[in-house]
C-alpha cells in the first residue's frame, strides 16, 4: 500500500527544549489510525506540522512527490485547502456567520462547486443530528454542537487526509461514537487517511493502528 504521508527525520524545538526528536512515521492512503501520547510529549505539535500549520527545524514531510516543508505560504494554504482536513479541539468558528457559512467558508475560499459541496453537508448534518441547527449561530450552540460543526467544515471538501485533535473531547458517549463512525465512514468511502489525536481510550480502543509519542519520539 502505498504511503499518503511520509514524514522523515522531522524535529522541532521551542525555546531551546526539544519537543520532536527525529520523527520518522509513514501513514499509509487509507489508513486509519490514532496517535496517543501524554501532555507535552509532542503529539499535537506532529500534527500541526503534518498539517503544514506549524514548521519544523529539520527533516521533510513527504505528500506524493512534493516535500511539503518546502512549499511557499501561497502553495501550502492551497494545499490544506485540497488535501487536509482538521478537526480542533476547540472549534474556531466565526461568531459572524451562521453555521452553515461556516462550514462552507472553505469551498468559498478554494473555489469549490457550493452546491455539490452544501449537499454532501446537508447529508452528514443529518447523520450528527445538527441538521436543524445550520442556519444558527456559533454563540446559539453549545460546546458540543460547536465542535459537531468544527467536524462539518473539516469533511466537507472530503480531503484525502483528515487530521482530528480530540474531537470527542466535547462530545457525550453517544455523539463521541457517532463522531468516529463517521469520520471513519467517510475515509473509507473516499479512501483518505485518518488520524487522531486522543486521552479518549474508548475511541483509541475502536482503531486497530496505533502510534504512541513518548519524549517526543515514536515508539
Amino acid at each position: 500500500m502505498r504511503n499518503c504521508i511520509e514524514i522523515k527525520g522531522v524535529s522541532k524545538t521551542f525555546n531551546k527544549v526539544s519537543v520532536l526528536n527525529n520523527i520518522n512515521l509513514n501513514i499509509k492512503i487509507g489508513e486509519q489510525a490514532v496517535l496517543m501520547g501524554r501532555s507535552g510529549s509532542g503529539k499535537s505539535t506532529l500534527m500541526y506540522i503534518i498539517g503544514g500549520l506549524e514548521s519544523a527545524d529539520n527533516g521533510s514531510i513527504i505528500y506524493g512527490n512534493d516535500d511539503i516543508l518546502k512549499f511557499s505560504d501561497a502553495k501550502m494554504s492551497e494545499f490544506r485547502n485540497r488535501s487536509i482536513g482538521f478537526v480542533f479541539q476547540f472549534h474556531y468558528l466565526l461568531s459572524s456567520l451562521n453555521c452553515i457559512e461556516n462550514i462552507l467558508l472553505p469551498a468559498r475560499i478554494g473555489g469549490h462547486k457550493i452546491g455539490e459541496v452544501k449537499k454532501r453537508v446537508l447529508n452528514y448534518a443529518e447523520d450528527l443530528d445538527v441538521a436543524n441547527l445550520l442556519k444558527k449561530f456559533p454563540h446559539e450552540l453549545s460546546g458540543g454542537e460547536q465542535q459537531r460543526m468544527n467536524i462539518l467544515r473539516a469533511i466537507s471538501l472530503r480531503p484525502k487526509l483528515i487530521l482530528c485533535d480530540e474531537p470527542t473531547g466535547n462530545l457525550d458517549s453517544n455523539n463521541s461514537n457517532k463522531v468516529i463512525d463517521l469520520l471513519k465512514r467517510l475515509a473509507s468511502e473516499s479512501n483518505s487517511s485518518l488520524l487522531v489525536v486522543t486521552h479518549d481510550n474508548e475511541v483509541s480502543d475502536s482503531f486497530s493502528n496505533h502510534y504512541n509519542i513518548v519524549d517526543g519520539r515514536i515508539s
